[in-house]
């Protein structure tokens, strides 16, 4: 063997090895470094789905609401978050600080844990949780260790205290526990209201006040290794003559990018006089995955809007085109930039009155339209980039609980106690069923693992929502996209091992032709 030929197939080992490492890891830099969409429609494991909190399901053909799959027995306390998928097990997590894994087959109880005492609401300052205040944000789980984490509000030595608590996702053994209330603060007057995200290995989270914004408190981001351990932390109106500054967006859990960037948007902050310096209240704020401030936007009445409790009370929404959408208890969406927010006033666009009343909690993101949980009824906003714009496709005054994206429909949980399927072009009602009163106006439901699962104030109830088959998914337009477009990760691989291929059989044309040119 001669040592052009040695030295070609050394080289397409390595391009055999370069593509199938591609293949198998290109696009896929950032796993392990937040809570990455699951796989297909199989699982559902942090607060709207995926890291970036779009909301929109994996393929689903059709959601099945003329009759339940199952109803899960009465739960033993109210149900604030959403309902997580993993492993053929449904996952919730109650406010008398008990976690609950279900049968996704049946809806029965397959293990149960309560971490502690709830803390009688009596016992708080303020707040309209009642009877009880126990587990309310939503969980998130790690699949990769088997774990589900969440942040109980506990009676300890009869007062309470925030307790964050991994257990194992398959028998609800508790794996770590620890205080998470920060050093000087009064723990009574703190509510763990966001849903959990992951982020490079650490459970990330905010922490507010309770309702009424009584006695002292400050926003708090804290991030909490998954092995237990010191948190990282950041703290809204830190300075101190400042306090508030609640980080709680409607239940919605901090969105985590692809660089593990953390974003949150913080309620209002005491300072209410533009002369005072600016606290970070009433705001977006992009963190890095350490916690420290990389930039924020605020709008220029920001101390207006603290002094009228008008804070940013839905998660931000990140938009595949590199802008973001902003909107809060003023009603007003604002339209930035994400690689650079601007600061006070930076905004390219405004919306006013996107909504008629409040707005409050996660969004769902599809393409360059967001349908936003405004309180009145799910509203549709749409983002144009040249010129930055902002335009209300409709308004459907139905509805209001934050929505998600499946089927080709909007669903949404009305305070009346029924599941809606919306039109997404035109927010007219394409479905609906009868599911009973949340406990809140935050319930978001969930699709996974065939099913639709929508939360009560004590029960989860399921409908049946079978998976869209691989090759009709990828050629039925009218699925929703979380991006708006796109190869999956099946095609990715697909196309590399063609292109690794390709590439292979081009050199060994070039060998033999470069062979016969010499031997002629």
């Amino acid at each position: 063997m001669t040592a052009w030929p040695r030295r070609w197939l050394m080289l397409t080992g390595l391009l055999v090895l370069s593509s199938a490492s591609w293949a198998l890891g290109g696009g896929q830099a950032a796993a392990g470094t937040r809570a990455s969409q699951p796989a297909g429609s199989s699982a559902w494991t942090v607060y709207h789905r995926d890291a970036d909190g779009s909301g929109v399901a994996g393929p689903v053909a059709t959601v099945d609401t003329a009759t339940r799959a199952w109803t899960s027995p009465a739960l033993d306390g109210e149900l604030y978050g959403e309902p997580l998928v993993s492993s053929g097990l449904v996952y919730v997590a109650t406010e008398n600080d008990s976690v609950y894994a279900l049968s996704a087959a049946t809806g029965a109880v397959v293990w149960s844990a309560q971490l502690g005492d709830p803390v009688p609401s009596a016992d708080l300052p303020c707040g309209d949780i009642k009877p009880t205040v126990g587990i309310t944000g939503t969980p998130v789980i790690d699949q990769s260790r088997g774990e589900i984490f969440v942040v109980a509000d506990e009676l300890v030595h009869g007062q309470p205290e925030h307790v964050f608590t991994g257990l194992a996702t398959a028998s609800g053994k508790v794996e770590v526990t620890q205080d998470v209330d920060p050093a000087g603060a009064t723990p009574a007057a703190l509510l763990q209201r966001t849903g959990l995200a992951l982020d490079d290995g650490r459970v990330v989270f905010g922490m507010g006040g309770n309702d009424g914004d009584c006695a002292a408190y400050r926003g708090r981001l804290i991030a909490v290794p998954e092995t237990g351990g010191t948190p990282k932390m950041f703290t809204v109106d830190a300075a101190a003559d400042e306090s508030q500054g609640a980080i709680w967006m409607g239940g919605a859990a901090p969105v985590v990018d692809s660089s593990g960037d953390v974003w949150a948007s913080t309620g209002n902050g005491s300072v209410d006089s533009a002369s005072h310096a600016y606290d970070n209240s009433d705001s977006v704020l992009e963190l890095s995955p350490s916690l420290n401030l990389l930039q924020f936007f605020a709008p220029t009445n920001w101390a207006t809007n603290n002094s009228e409790d008008l804070d940013m009370s839905a998660a931000p929404a990140l938009l595949p085109d590199g802008q973001v959408i902003l909107i809060g208890k003023s009603r007003i969406a604002y339209l930035l930039n994400r690689a650079h927010l601007g600061g006070i006033g930076g905004q390219q666009a405004t919306l006013g009155s996107a909504c008629s009343q409040d707005v409050d909690g996660g969004v769902a993101v599809q393409g360059t339209t967001v349908y936003l949980p405004c309180t009145s009824g799910i509203t549709a906003v749409q983002a144009a980039k040249s010129p930055a714009a902002l335009r209300l496709r409709w308004s459907s005054g139905t509805g209001g609980g934050p929505p998600i994206v499946a089927a080709g429909l909007v669903w949404t949980i009305g305070r009346n106690g029924v599941l809606y399927g919306l039109d997404p072009a035109t927010g007219s009602v394409r479905q609906q069923a009868s599911i009973g009163a949340p406990a809140n106006h935050f319930s978001t439901p969930s699709v996974a693992d065939g099913l639709l699962l929508a939360p009560s104030a004590d029960q989860v109830v399921a409908f049946a929502a079978p998976a869209t088959a691989p090759a009709q998914a990828s050629h039925d337009s009218s699925q929703p996209t979380a991006g708006g477009g796109g190869l999956s990760d099946g095609a990715i691989v697909g196309l590399s091992a063609v292109g690794g291929l390709a590439v292979i059989g081009g050199m060994a044309w070039l060998v033999r032709r470069r062979r016969t040119n010499v031997t002629n």
